[in-house]
């Protein structure tokens, strides 16, 4: 198994790999950083496809984890890449990129952006490409992974869909403080969270997917410190409204706000 693993492994890199560099060339094109938001959900699905297809031309593991773990990552995958897209495309560059890389020359991104999430993808989808070559496991450990990325694309999605109602309405009041967005400051991300874990648990239902634990560790810390979250609320603050917002709500885990005096 170990074997196959590691060729499961080097496929998925390579892809990756491939997806990066041509996504870097289509960003240099544009004059716009921001595209790699979009080949983030895109490159795990292919990730997944690749796993799947190898793992299944060798002969190794379970092909219904494999196939079902495809179609988790697949819809999460893909449903990600069009937001994404749609919520980029025609926009300047993304404040977040334009803070970070500066006037700096191309060749920056290349190794901040580009080669970063490249390899932040590798890791974190080490569960899908484990699974892809584990034999047979516990059933209800990935059961339970399925109802997690359940609530998880449950999460994301309708917090996307009610950020952006609130967004058409034109009575909105300064700060999106409705629905899921009452109960967490950031629904998207929680549910970001909770799909990684749920498709962790599906891998670790077989040995040796337990192993894999800190590729949903690392999902997590992106989503909540590194590049999500944390970094949105730098500028969010500054916002009338979303201080008072922020001490009544949860930043990331759902609770029920805390009333007011």
């Amino acid at each position: 198994m170990v074997t196959a693993f590691l060729i499961v492994s080097g496929a998925s890199l390579l892809a990756v790999a491939l997806l990066m560099g041509i996504t870097a060339w289509v960003g240099h094109r544009l004059g716009k950083v921001s595209v790699v938001d979009t080949a983030w959900g895109l490159g795990f699905v292919l990730v997944a496809l690749v796993a799947a297809l190898t793992g299944c031309l060798l002969g190794e593991g379970n092909a219904v984890r494999r196939w079902v773990l495809l179609g988790l990552v697949g819809v999460w995958g893909l449903r990600l890449a069009w937001h994404m897209h749609r919520r980029n495309h025609g926009q300047p560059e993304d404040k977040r990129y334009a803070e970070m890389l500066g006037d700096a020359p191309f060749s920056v991104a290349l190794r901040r952006v580009f080669f970063t999430q490249g390899i932040s993808l590798w890791f974190v989808s080490l569960p899908v490409q484990v699974a892809a070559v584990a034999g047979d496991g516990l059933f209800w450990v990935a059961v339970a992974g399925i109802a997690l990325w359940l609530i998880g694309a449950t999460f994301e999605t309708v917090g996307d869909a009610q950020l952006a109602a609130y967004k058409r309405d034109p009575d909105r009041g300064p700060v999106m403080d409705r629905g899921l967005w009452a109960w967490t400051r950031h629904p998207n991300y929680f549910g970001d969270a909770c799909v990684w874990w749920g498709i962790f648990l599906v891998a670790a239902s077989a040995w040796p997917g337990v192993l894999t634990v800190l590729s949903p560790v690392a999902m997590t810390y992106f989503l909540v410190w590194a590049t999500g979250a944390k970094l949105l609320e730098r500028t969010m603050m500054r916002r009338p409204g979303y201080p008072e917002y922020a001490a009544r709500t949860s930043m990331f885990v759902p609770w029920p706000p805390k009333r007011q005096h």
